[in-house]
């Protein structure tokens, strides 16, 4: 059975907000569908969406239809660009990660280690793009560039950019950097024990291997 997306964003939506993973009338979460992207509206609580009232963008970015589209629709278009086989974006304002993108010194090519396997397999190398004011349109070129290569980036002093095939897999995604980026921050001064290039590249080939028959319901 389909499943609508517009109903698909907001249950996301929905959750995320329930277990703090955005708050107030922060982050955003957008559908490709049917060559336009569904997306949320500007000033939207993620916890109080309605399916009738998203907004609706083109590839360009620009404004098709529903109410105005949040002032971040340029980074998801964006995005969408650079990666034709993403049919989902999500960024959030989570506080692990946001609090990670406030640190000084972080590698910009890869901003945190790779501390479990699940990390590496649904996020991989993040990358850390520098501070531009929420909206601003000057960070749709860097957004674009780093995404081909990318489906998930940090925006610096702001939060978690990431990708999916599917919003499912998006959400998985993110919520495994948050998860991460809270680690990241709970071994601070501790010694720690990355994984290995070699495990790193086991794991990443393993992830990008063909998906095995459905499991659902059988014991982990």
């Amino acid at each position: 059975m389909t499943i609508d997306p517009r109903q698909q964003i907001v249950a996301l939506g929905a959750s995320l907000f329930a277990r703090r993973l955005t708050f107030g009338r922060t982050g955003n979460i957008s559908v490709r569908d049917d060559g336009q992207i569904l997306l949320t509206p500007t000033g939207a609580s993620l916890g109080a969406l309605d399916p009738q009232h998203l907004s609706v963008i083109d590839l360009a970015g620009e404004h098709v239809a529903g109410p105005a589209p949040s002032k971040e629709a340029f980074l998801h278009a964006a995005v969408y660009h650079s990666r034709p086989s993403a049919a989902a974006v999500i960024h959030l304002h989570s506080t692990y990660s946001v609090a990670v993108s406030c640190l000084a010194d972080l590698d910009p090519s890869d901003v945190l280690p790779p501390l479990t396997a699940y990390y590496v397999m649904r996020v991989g190398r993040l990358p850390l793009l520098p501070y531009h004011a929420p909206g601003d349109v000057g960070l749709r070129a860097l957004a674009e560039d780093v995404a081909r290569d990318h489906h998930a980036f940090l925006l610096a002093n702001h939060g978690p950019v990431v990708a999916g095939a599917d919003l499912a897999t998006a959400a998985d995604a993110v919520e495994e950097l948050e998860e991460t980026a809270r680690l990241f921050l709970l071994l601070a001064g501790h010694r720690t024990r990355p994984l290995t290039p070699q495990q790193v590249e086991e794991l990443t080939t393993r992830s990008r291997r063909p998906l095995a028959p459905s499991t659902e319901g059988m014991p982990r």
